[in-house]
């Protein structure tokens, strides 16, 4: 593990405003109905890069990230199954999840594909890249949901009970329909960001449309409560013997990796950094003052800055190392 560079700030696309969220269409992927924003490359040797959410994210949590990369990258952003646009699906675990990313970027035609991953979009990637390294070219990871013991380290911890009891979804269809958009939106900024107040009101409102029409959709808690139960269900395994172990397939992956985090991940422990940088083993680290669960959100251009680092590496470019907490 490597402390992560720092990329100059005139390598990353210059933005004078928020751009509003990337367009998208719906693809049928298989016997899945999946939605796949596009960023527009804003140069001819962008190269291709794929975004996956974390859970009860969707693929506007890239809109950021992917302008300030537009320059080098040619990016999409795929709402997983159940998420955003994208319709149901009949299994929501790690690797079937990673096989519908992986049937994406098969059906794309463009791969390999420089992943990036937040959260539950983190642990995904973690397994694509290491049962399909032929589809990654570079990993990286914002504070990925990678197993944990202690699970009282994280907010979502209040939400375990809820995965005993039989028809979980619709008590948690229950308690959301006594909330409004806003107060949902204003709860999970609360949880996410380091700093909640920094969002800006232009994503807010956008967050809130978002919230409003998934509301509105029947598979909404479902989606949540059975990707939660498999998620966790994922950290059970990683713990027991066997090749299923998220641990372990990170001891496997291949591709040169940035790992991010935010000293106020109120999520995904901090703590945990240090140990998914010793497991992979070309990584670089770099942990962020004041964030969050979601730094691609909260410090969209560091993020890129560091990315672009990475990629350069190999051109023999000399960046200054960056301070851990930037």
């Amino acid at each position: 593990m490597k402390r992560a560079l720092l990329a100059p700030v005139s390598e990353i696309r210059k933005r004078d405003r928020l751009a509003p969220p990337w367009p998208g269409r719906e693809h049928l992927v298989d016997d899945q109905r999946l939605f796949v924003r596009q960023t527009p490359a804003t140069s001819d040797s962008a190269e291709p890069a794929l975004y996956i959410h974390g859970l009860g994210g969707s693929s506007q949590n890239w809109t950021d990230l992917a302008d300030v990369l537009s320059d080098r990258l040619a990016g999409q952003a795929i709402d997983l199954p159940g998420f955003g646009h994208s319709a149901p699906s009949t299994k929501y675990t790690i690797p079937a999840l990673a096989q519908r990313v992986a049937a994406w970027i098969g059906k794309s035609d463009r791969g390999p594909v420089h992943l990036f991953g937040n959260s539950l979009g983190g642990a995904i990637s973690v397994y694509l890249a290491a049962t399909r390294p032929q589809l990654v070219r570079t990993l990286t990871l914002i504070s990925p949901a990678m197993p944990f013991a202690d699970v009282r380290r994280s907010t979502q911890s209040r939400f375990l009970p809820l995965l005993a009891i039989p028809r979980a979804d619709r008590l948690a269809a229950r308690a959301m329909a006594g909330l409004s958009p806003e107060q949902v939106v204003d709860q999970v900024t609360a949880n996410c960001w380091g700093e909640p107040d920094c969002l800006p009101d232009q994503r807010r409102l956008e967050a809130i449309d978002e919230v409003r029409r998934r509301m509105s959709v029947p598979w909404n808690s479902q989606a949540y409560v059975r990707t939660f139960r498999a998620l966790v269900g994922s950290f059970l395994q990683s713990y027991l013997p066997g090749s299923s172990s998220l641990w372990r397939m990170a001891g496997q992956v291949k591709a040169p990796t940035l790992v991010v985090w935010g000293n106020l991940d109120r999520l995904v422990n901090v703590g945990l950094a240090p140990q998914v940088g010793r497991t992979i083993p070309d990584s670089r680290l770099l942990i962020l003052d004041k964030v969050g669960h979601v730094a691609m959100m909260e410090r969209p251009e560091i993020v890129g800055r560091a990315f672009l680092a990475m990629l350069d590496e190999t051109r023999d470019t000399n960046y200054t190392q960056a301070d851990v907490e930037e």
